[in-house]
């Protein structure tokens, strides 16, 4: 099976060229912090992380509030380090049963994070996306419905990008034409 891994930092336009690339190769996609959201839902996490953090971080409903957790731990290394410490088997093992259950031909990996996994190195293709700070930032902003501190501080936790790790680093400026240009490109 050949693996696609597709990062950058958020809003970089990642989520579109993985959804569009999938749909050209016609391969399922995996994206990773959607596996890092439900960990956070898994009741034994849950606990873990009231007992660490408080029940500060529970919504109104007594599910993790992922905007009041964040809020703590895109603040401290030390406290992101605990989140993933805490979530991090969760994530592989999900993951590593996708991949074993995978039948496709191709698969795409899609993190910011992938470059400091296990999974980086299985990848046969590596992707960045990036982007105008600035447009990134009001792109997210807008789609999370969070504020400009709360992105600065989500955005401090990601990590750095070392462009001799890529087979192709692209340019995102939110249009369509070329994220399709970018698609044709890669093999």
């Amino acid at each position: 099976m050949k693996i696609i891994g597709i990062t950058g930092k958020s809003g970089s336009g990642k989520s579109t060229l993985t959804e569009l690339l999938a749909k050209k190769i016609k391969c399922n996609s995996i994206n990773i912090d959607k596996i890092g959201h439900k960990a956070t839902s898994n009741q034994e996490i849950s606990k873990k992380l009231c007992n660490i953090f408080g029940n500060k971080i529970l919504g109104d409903d007594g599910n993790i509030d992922r905007k009041k957790l964040g809020s703590i731990v895109f603040s401290s290394k030390e406290k992101m380090d605990i989140l993933t410490d805490i979530t991090w088997d969760y994530m592989q093992d999900v993951m590593d049963e996708l991949l074993e259950n995978e039948i496709g031909e191709t698969i795409i990996l899609e993190w910011a994070l992938l470059p400091i996994s296990k999974y980086w190195k299985k990848c046969d293709v590596k992707i960045l996306m990036k982007s105008d700070d600035i447009e990134r930032k009001n792109k997210v902003m807008e789609r999370d419905h969070i504020s400009e501190e709360y992105f600065l501080k989500r955005d401090e936790g990601c990590i750095d990008y070392t462009p001799y790790d890529f087979d192709y680093i692209f340019e995102n400026d939110y249009q369509r034409e070329t994220m399709e240009k970018i698609v044709k490109i890669i093999k």
